[in-house]
């Protein structure tokens, strides 16, 4: 079949190539592929900076960001064939620690973990894949045009948790939430805190295109002035910062507000100083009971909670979220970056087999 490959750690090695049909055990579906989502991650490892193929094997299927359809499913898997699904990206390490032993793999403590399309185990970019039923997400049928967002929103799910685990420190009944960055992740994030009760501010440096109208139509209110301008004017109890930009991060971080949370979602690039006055920085974390939290991946009890939340969005908003649909044999336009581009998404239902 045709699926999207790349040799790891070799820049613009991309390519659409001919492998073997996967081979589900009896335990396992055979999913036929609709689509995968382009992100941050997909296009590092297309650049050569990271990634890892399965042992003994030059290439690597990439796609994490996955959405199917049930071709066939071994009675008593809970799972039927027409069923949307999604596969979960971690698998946990063989040892395994702690935390993978409870079923927290998002939270591995050795980092042994595998991942489909990124670590050591094929993704989903291939028109059938296979996928063991306890790492498969059924998806409500109405999602069947969007159902692609899960894991991202699976991310989200996980930030929203901690924020919540570390507000149950003390009494919590936060009001407003700021989220920095309204590319896929920020977006979604202020979907959650939306269904929240929230009121929810999103700041983006885009000034047009699709962003300030998501935004508006999702009930928030958009802002493209300084960080430090808009948290010292809204005062949030949340920050969730989603742009994995210094300045940004950092300036989220200074706007003093008594026991906010900040919780970091975006992956800052190593090799970049800024100059900040850390000393004051520390001060205020401490004597306001500031908290702040770095957040990635997720786990199951996070995809059952995505699944749910994006059950119960506006289905014509979360369309307008995939701003374009590239076939899969086209591929290099989805990692070309294009004004306005929100999430770009590759289809795999048109490619031959």
């Amino acid at each position: 079949m045709r699926a999207l490959t790349v040799v790891p750690s070799a820049k613009d090695s991309l390519a659409v190539t001919d492998v073997a049909d996967p081979e589900p055990g009896p335990e396992d579906l055979l999913v036929e592929g609709l689509a995968v989502g382009v992100c941050g991650t997909d296009r590092e490892i297309a650049a050569g900076l990271y990634g890892w193929a399965p042992p003994g094997r030059e290439r690597l299927v990439i796609g994490h960001e996955s959405l199917g359809r049930v071709r066939r499913a071994p009675d008593g898997s809970g799972f039927a064939a027409g069923d949307l699904v999604v596969g979960v990206v971690r698998r946990p390490d063989p040892v395994p620690c702690g935390a993978c032993a409870h079923g927290q793999f998002d939270m591995c403590r050795n980092g042994r973990y595998t991942e489909r399309g990124i670590k050591e185990l094929d993704g989903y970019a291939g028109r059938f894949w296979r996928v063991e039923p306890g790492y498969a997400v059924k998806l409500d049928p109405g999602l069947a045009e969007t159902g692609v967002l899960l894991e991202p929103t699976s991310v989200v799910a996980k930030a929203w948790e901690q924020i919540e685990k570390v507000g149950a420190r003390a009494w919590f009944e936060p009001s407003t939430v700021l989220v920095t960055g309204a590319g896929p992740i920020g977006l979604l994030a202020a979907l959650l805190g939306v269904q929240r009760g929230l009121r929810v501010h999103v700041l983006d440096r885009a000034t047009d295109g699709p962003k300030p109208a998501l935004v508006a139509d999702l009930g928030a209110v958009y802002h493209s002035d300084a960080v430090g301008d808009v948290a010292s004017a809204i005062r949030p109890d949340i920050v969730i910062e989603a742009t994995g930009a210094s300045p940004v991060v950092f300036g989220a971080l200074a706007a003093s507000v008594p026991y906010r949370i900040t919780c970091l979602t975006g992956v800052s690039p190593a090799g970049r100083r800024l100059t900040i006055d850390a000393g004051s920085l520390n001060r205020d974390l401490v004597l306001e009971n500031d908290a702040v939290v770095g957040s990635v991946n997720a786990n199951l009890g996070h995809y059952a909670a995505a699944a749910d939340a994006l059950a119960r969005a506006d289905a014509g908003w979360l369309g307008r979220l995939i701003t374009r649909r590239v076939p899969l044999e086209r591929f290099s336009e989805a990692f070309a970056h294009r004004p306005g581009d929100v999430k770009v998404v590759i289809t795999l239902d048109d490619a031959s087999t």
